[in-house]
């Protein structure tokens, strides 16, 4: 008799336990669900909250700052644009009225030239012909100098090519010559110590 009822009270308490243990496992996935609900409503809080943080800042969302950005973008490239034209414009008239100065003092050797031609039509004094040559020359050369042009001296001077063009060899006994210049075909001429015009030279041999 007490095994039976051993028997009956083990059969009767399997049952609770089972019960039991799936009661703990919902109650476990409940906790679970609530958890990562929690999670959830969490997450998206945060994000809204920087959604807000964003809007609220400066009072302008992102678009708004992103037109502001392209608006002041468009309006430097405009003025970048009528500053280059400009610039450019300006570089162009200074390159077509570069030689304006120049011209100007040049005029007044054009009308001493245009008073010697007519003076010497009938003219048979040759010395003085030959003073107003020497005249209009000395003033036509002086002008130029005050512009920066100044003639090379080359002649006697060793042969360099970065200032030289040698046109001919010639041979030379004379020992101190060889590799000198003997003589100018073209003067060579610096505009402000940079060369304009090479030399066109004839060197010893």
């Amino acid at each position: 008799m007490a095994s039976s009822l051993s028997v009956k009270y083990v059969l009767n308490k399997v049952p609770m336990a089972v019960k039991n243990k799936k009661e703990k496992e919902v109650e476990k996935e409940q906790n679970e669900n609530v958890s990562k609900k929690h999670d959830e409503t969490v997450s998206e809080g945060s994000e809204n909250q920087s959604d807000t943080s964003i809007k609220e800042e400066d009072g302008q969302t992102s678009e708004d700052k992103y037109d502001d950005l392209n608006n002041r973008f468009l309006r430097l490239y405009a003025e970048f644009e009528n500053f280059r034209k400009r610039t450019n414009k300006e570089r162009l008239d200074i390159i077509n009225n570069a030689n304006a100065d120049l011209l100007k003092d040049m005029i007044p050797v054009i009308d001493d030239f245009e008073r010697a031609i007519t003076n010497n039509e009938g003219s048979e004094d040759v010395v003085a012909i030959k003073e107003g040559f020497s005249l209009i020359y000395n003033k036509y050369k002086g002008i130029l100098q005050t512009k920066g042009l100044k003639p090379m001296d080359s002649k006697g001077e060793v042969f360099d090519p970065e200032i030289h063009e040698a046109v001919a060899n010639m041979p030379t006994e004379d020992k101190k010559l060889k590799g000198k210049i003997i003589d100018d075909v073209e003067k060579g001429y610096f505009l402000n110590e940079k060369v304009l015009r090479y030399a066109k030279v004839v060197v010893g041999q």
